[in-house]
């Protein structure tokens, strides 16, 4: 039987990986050229690994990131920082001075640690969406037990808020689910808690912030450089994105994962809680109960803008300080000019923009490849010229007489295995 024979091409191929047409380059041979393929014992096909490891934060990329991208988004800020303060200058040059400055730089720093703890939980994969109704549930608990102290009123929150960080880690650790639907369940209970409040709660303390404002937006100001830069760190980032979602999402990433989880839920619950009294403090009105999303809503636009990407796993250095601090002023100043915009809007204005920054870091900050320093060159190796037309001589070993030169115009390319089949 020739090598030609359609019947022996339909029988060589039933035994080779992939059928007869394995040899053809198309869409098929593609879709396994970024894999590793074995054979198991039924024969059948598994794919074991998938070669190409990017995104996997246990993997380091080849290549540094770029952090250009974010040098450049940062300026931006600044340059959007000082044209909010230069306006809000002109409208109340007593803005910018003592006693509003410290009212200025208290809601900064609220706004700081809730960001802050949005941005953490955004790098570790398990974004808490329950900042916001913890923090507005601080607020309203300040405001019924201040007159007992401040710290017979925040440890009794900051306790609690711990405590159920903790227990939402554990949830997502041990089921191994999403954190933003573990947190998002966490906040329709909080939520519960904001709203058995009939009317506003009149703040009942007397502790007074404004001696220590410039203190606690310095204490939110070294915390944002200095874990923006932590993040710049290889294997740091690494280490706290275990939990974000590549390959398999439902596989389990592993105990190392569980302290990362564990710290940023329990944290970012702590911030929060903070956040809330201190904005509780500087309140001169009551406080109203609500859902408090929209703070979470600020929060995580504020962490999106500031170049934390969506995905977590890239972020700038100064980006959040700079978003905070233009977010605070541009508050303060729609509410001079009496704009009346709805927190909500602010917070939906921020999550859009903060998506267009997330697109911007992840299409310019992916890692600078490796250059090997070798070039492929495609020219023949043997340096002899390979020709379609078949041999001029013809040994057959099987007794079949030579192919003749005239069909299919003697070439190996055309007739049964060209195109012309």
């Amino acid at each position: 039987m020739a090598y030609d024979d359609a019947s022996y091409r339909r029988d060589a191929g039933a035994d080779t990986p992939g059928g007869p047409s394995a040899y053809r380059a198309g869409v098929a041979a593609t879709d396994f050229r970024s894999r590793r393929l074995d054979a198991d014992d039924t024969g059948g096909i598994r794919v074991t690994e998938s070669l190409s490891d990017y995104g996997r934060p246990d993997v380091q990329p080849e290549g540094r990131d770029r952090l250009g991208v974010h040098i450049g988004w940062e300026i931006v800020l600044l340059l959007t920082v000082a044209a909010i303060a230069y306006l809000l200058y002109r409208l109340d040059p007593a803005a910018l001075q003592r006693p509003a400055l410290d009212t200025l730089l208290i809601s900064g720093a609220a706004i700081g640690l809730l960001t802050l703890g949005a941005g953490l939980t955004l790098r570790a994969g398990v974004p808490n969406l329950a900042v916001g109704p913890i923090a507005l549930a601080a607020s309203l608990h300040y405001a019924e037990n201040g007159d007992q102290g401040l710290v017979q009123a925040a440890v009794p929150a900051l306790g609690i808020a711990a405590g159920g960080g903790l227990v939402v880690a554990l949830l997502v650790l041990m089921l191994h689910v999403p954190g933003w639907v573990a947190s998002l369940g966490a906040a329709m209970g909080v939520i519960v808690y904001d709203q058995l409040r009939t009317g506003p709660v009149v703040v009942q303390g007397t502790y007074d912030p404004s001696d220590h404002a410039f203190y606690l937006f310095g204490a939110f100001a070294l915390l944002a450089v200095f874990g923006g830069a932590l993040g710049t760190i290889g294997p740091i980032r690494r280490l706290v994105g275990r939990m974000r979602p590549y390959g398999d999402p439902a596989e389990r990433r592993g105990g190392i994962a569980a302290l990362p989880i564990v710290a940023s839920l329990i944290l970012s619950s702590v911030f929060a809680v903070v956040a809330g009294i201190l904005l509780a403090a500087r309140s001169q009105t009551p406080i109203v109960p609500g859902t408090g999303l929209e703070w979470t809503g600020i929060a995580f636009g504020a962490a999106l803008l500031a170049g934390t990407s969506a995905y977590g796993r890239r972020g700038g250095i100064f980006g959040t300080l700079l978003a905070v601090a233009g977010l605070t002023l541009f508050l303060d100043y729609a509410d001079r000019r009496n704009f009346e915009i709805a927190l909500f809007a602010v917070a939906a204005a921020t999550v859009g923009g903060g998506l267009l920054v997330t697109r911007l870091v992840e299409t310019y900050g992916r890692p600078i490849p490796v250059d090997s320093g070798e070039d492929w060159n495609a020219a023949a190796s043997t340096g002899t010229t390979w020709s379609p037309d078949l041999p001029e001589t013809w040994s057959p070993t099987t007794g079949e007489p030579a192919p003749q030169q005239g069909r299919a115009g003697g070439q190996w390319d055309l007739g049964p295995w060209g195109s012309g089949r």
